[in-house]
C-alpha cells in the first residue's frame, strides 16, 4: 500500500463503506486502514472505488456497466464480482 491510499472496503462506525464517503464533511474522503482509526485523507477522482467486472446481477453475468434494473435508464456497475450476494454498486460516468 502507498502512503495516503484509499483502503476499501473500510469500516466506521459499525458500517462498511466500499467508495469514499461525505458524512459530516464538506467533501468526500475515505479511511487509510481496513478499520477507521482517524488516519483519513480527502478523496481525489482516482480514490473513489472503481466498477467490478465481470459481476454477477440476477442470472447473468456483465463485463460492462448496464441499466438493467434501473428506473430512470442510468448505467451502474456493481463494486463486488457478486451484486445478488452484496448489493453495493455505483452509477458509472
Amino acid at each position: 500500500m502507498k502512503d495516503g491510499e484509499c483502503v476499501f472496503p473500510f469500516r466506521h462506525k459499525n458500517q462498511i463503506f466500499y467508495d469514499c464517503i461525505k458524512l459530516k464533511a464538506k467533501h468526500s474522503w475515505c479511511s487509510l486502514n481496513k478499520t477507521y482509526e482517524g488516519y483519513w485523507k480527502y478523496c481525489n477522482k482516482d480514490d473513489f472505488a472503481k466498477c467490478v467486472f465481470p459481476f454477477w446481477y440476477r442470472h447473468l453475468v456483465y463485463w460492462e456497466c448496464t441499466d438493467d434494473g434501473e428506473a430512470f435508464g442510468k448505467k451502474w456497475c456493481s463494486l463486488t464480482k457478486n451484486y445478488n450476494k452484496d448489493k453495493i454498486w455505483k452509477y458509472c460516468d
